[in-house]
């Protein structure tokens, strides 16, 4: 019998394949965050699709709104627009949004340590460290030492980022290889239902693609050749 494993399934690219490659080993349980960034709509939606594309039982969605008012993000509050793509950027975008991680890691723990699962599962890609601080190797090993120190000695709770090495034209490459769901993720900053094509996110997501020689099967407002 697999053991239990949390993954955070924001309903990415990135967190679908991060999927696709714990389910081969752990019996899955899903965990995604609405915390009222623009796009939560399409992000559930396609963290709904993807669990089922994956038939994992085991689901939940937590409500961290608390970000969207504490605010200081394009992604949370309306008034700041979300910047077109620069992916030569090596200063913080408005997309950031602080901490967040720290926060959603916190709450995977809780319920780790509930599950009794010894590793949580997050797509962070270390691609786009240059400008999120909490998508870096070393946010993670540091989490982990906090993670072993807060909880339970029992527990042994261990936060896994099988993709953090990877680049977009990797993550496309390895996402037919292990057949994870590419055609049910949501990537756009902007959007919930046809993807802008000139955010961050969907530039990175389209140069990863265009690199990998993979036509990307989600529609684009702006197909832009990144």
């Amino acid at each position: 019998m697999k053991k239990t494993a949390v993954i955070l399934v924001s309903g990415g690219m990135d967190s679908a394949l991060t999927a696709a490659i714990a389910v081969k080993r752990y019996e899955p349980a899903f965990m995604h965050f609405n915390y009222g960034q623009r796009t939560s709509c399409g992000e559930l939606k396609a963290f709904n699709d993807i669990a089922r594309y994956f038939k994992v039982k085991k689901k939940l969605i937590a409500d961290i709104g608390y970000l969207k008012k504490i605010g200081g993000s394009a992604l949370t509050d309306r008034n700041i627009p979300v910047e077109e793509a620069d992916l030569n950027r090596k200063s913080i975008p408005k997309t950031y949004v602080p901490f967040r991680n720290a926060n959603l890691l916190a709450a995977a723990v809780s319920w780790a340590e509930v599950l009794g699962a010894q590793k949580i599962f997050i797509g962070a890609v270390e691609e786009d460290s240059s400008s999120y601080p909490d998508t870096t190797k070393k946010f993670y090993k540091d989490f982990n030492r906090a993670v072993k120190s807060g909880t339970k000695k029992e527990s042994r709770i261990e936060i896994v980022t099988p993709v953090i090495n990877m680049s977009k034209k990797e993550i496309v490459i390895q996402s037919y290889k292990y057949n994870s769901p590419v055609h049910l993720t949501w990537s756009c900053y902007k959007s919930n239902d046809i993807a802008c094509g000139e955010c961050d996110s969907c530039a990175l997501r389209l140069r990863g693609f265009r690199e990998a020689g993979i036509k990307d099967p989600v529609k684009y407002k702006k197909n832009i050749k990144w």
